[in-house]
């Protein structure tokens, strides 16, 4: 019977801790730690004026209403304490080239765990960063060995005191610190092993990649901040927009109490109805102002006025559920202008009038990958193939094909279900010399999986169209599927394929129904 009552007791305490969590986490407390966060994270910019403003995807976005670098894509988990990992699927080489290009740049992130730092900033882009200045340094020597009369002076300021130096917070263990290093050289092997473009980084990064750490604790003397061009390295300056307290206190407004959640942007499915970091900002004011009370109430009314808006206009614009699917706005902020030799295959970019100006070529193909946005905007395609669930409105000029795929976390194998029919479109399109557009709802995930898979099936490795030739000789692998990705993201700065739909793709491919 004491078991009995102490279970009871148990699961009360349980429930009563729940119901205060839910009653302090509304929607109208989320918004308004983020509208207060974005503050800090407006005064840190402003001290480096000149360097861009760059939001970790996803939750980054949601703390400044403006980002002039666009987005990047780190994940915690790839710091995780003891299970550190470099990723070759995220390899953000954008931003390597953007920091060069601008001297430096400044990357926003969050974390609800109670700490200062997210482990995406504490270890991945230390990481990363330490892997990129190692492999430019060795590329660099190689150049100089077999070209020792080439650059000699260049070389010389930048190869000498080239710092490729793992530099981690304070707050990791040395144990831990040790673990890492002692991995570093398969991490840069694996970066050369990818096909990553490391001539282009060295060409642009005249000064190693080095982060620095700011939170709401940081002391900043404003008098002595030194400006970015006098440091001995390019700085990624990594802030941290939520305050680290393990508590949730309660704040009051003029009109209003409310109580602040550390790292409120993360995990948007579960909170915000719907409500996408541009929606947020264009009705900022008018969602602060209408109190705890209206503003449930005035969210769904943005966002319905906003869905019936895209409708109107063809766009793709479901209806919106309360746990919903990461919303099409989140898409669309890189602003980075990609320079190759490849110039044929398009990649959708953010949604924009001009519709050129949109897509950029992905090699020696005729395909685009991107938003079903965007491909309702008429661009300059022959034929297109929707992946997303709804239906689009297309002009008749365009030969179409809906295959209706979801999620891996939905379905398994819808992915690999309806690659069959995929690759025959795109084979018929092909063959015709005609360009083949090929989207979804956020243009990141099952588009750029189904282009993968036609990748592989249907060009040779530099990108020569060969109706499958060389796939026919060719032992498929994870990481010939992977070194293939690479050159995707090369030119698809916002790709982020999930694993379970990249698996789907190497079944698919290892199966041989590709012909």
């Amino acid at each position: 019977m004491e078991i009995e009552e102490e279970e009871k007791l148990r699961r009360s305490i349980y429930k009563a801790s729940r119901s205060i969590k839910k009653r302090d986490n509304t929607l109208y407390n989320a918004l308004l730690s983020i509208y207060h966060d974005s503050i800090f994270v407006g005064e840190i910019s402003q001290l480096w004026p000149h360097l861009p403003l760059v939001a970790n995807l996803r939750c980054g976005l949601w703390y400044s209403p403006r980002f002039d670098g666009g987005t990047c894509y780190f994940k915690s988990t790839d710091g995780h304490s003891n299970n550190c990992s470099f990723n070759t699927s995220r390899l953000n080489l954008h931003l390597a080239l953007l920091a060069g290009n601008k001297g430096g740049c400044i990357i926003v992130d969050s974390t609800r765990k109670g700490k200062r730092f997210p482990d995406s900033m504490s270890k991945t882009i230390p990481v990363w960063s330490c892997v990129l200045n190692r492999a430019i340094q060795r590329y660099r020597n190689m150049i100089h060995e077999n070209f020792p009369d080439a650059n000699k002076e260049k070389d010389k300021e930048t190869s000498t005191d080239w710092d490729c130096n793992l530099h981690l917070p304070l707050w990791v263990p040395k144990t831990e610190k040790a673990s890492i290093e002692n991995r570093l050289d398969d991490f840069t092997a694996l970066l050369e092993e990818s096909g990553a473009d490391i001539a282009s980084l060295a060409a642009s990064l005249r000064k190693p990649l080095r982060p620095l750490w700011i939170s709401q604790k940081s002391v900043i003397w404003l008098n002595e901040v030194p400006d970015h061009d006098s440091w001995d390295f390019t700085p990624l300056i990594l802030v941290s927009g939520s305050s680290s307290i393990g508590f949730l206190p309660q704040r009051t407004s003029s009109e209003f109490s409310w109580n602040y959640i550390p790292g409120a942007g993360d995990d948007e499915e579960s909170w915000a109805r719907g409500l996408t970091p541009d929606l947020f900002w264009n009705h900022v004011y008018d969602l602060i102002n209408c109190g705890p009370d209206l503003c449930n109430k005035k969210v769904s009314e943005i966002v319905e006025k906003d869905r019936v808006y895209r409708a109107q206009r063809g766009e793709d614009a479901p209806q919106i559920l309360v746990k919903s699917q990461k919303s099409l706005e989140t898409n669309g902020h890189h602003e980075f202008p990609l320079h190759s030799e490849f110039k044929n295959i398009k990649v959708g970019l953010s949604p924009s009038t001009k519709r050129d100006s949109s897509l950029c070529w992905l090699g020696l193909t005729n395909i685009v990958v991107s938003t079903t946005q965007l491909a309702a905007t008429k661009p300059d395609v022959d034929s297109i193939l929707n992946c997303g669930k709804e239906l689009l409105n297309v002009d008749h000029s365009y030969v179409y094909l809906h295959l209706p795929i979801v999620s891996s976390k939905l379905d398994r194998f819808s992915l690999l279900n309806n690659l069959p029919s995929a690759m025959k479109f795109a084979r018929s399109t092909l063959l015709q010399a005609k360009s083949l557009l090929v989207c979804c709802p956020d243009g990141e995930d099952i588009s750029v999986c189904v282009c993968l898979a036609i990748l592989i099936s249907l060009f040779t490795e530099d990108g020569s169209f060969d109706n499958g030739k060389s796939f026919k000789e060719t032992e498929i692998s994870k990481w010939e599927m992977r070194r293939r990705l690479v050159f995707m993201c090369k030119f698809s700065t916002n790709a982020r394929p999930s694993r379970g739909n990249l698996r789907q793709v190497f079944c698919f491919l290892k199966s041989g129904t590709t012909s």
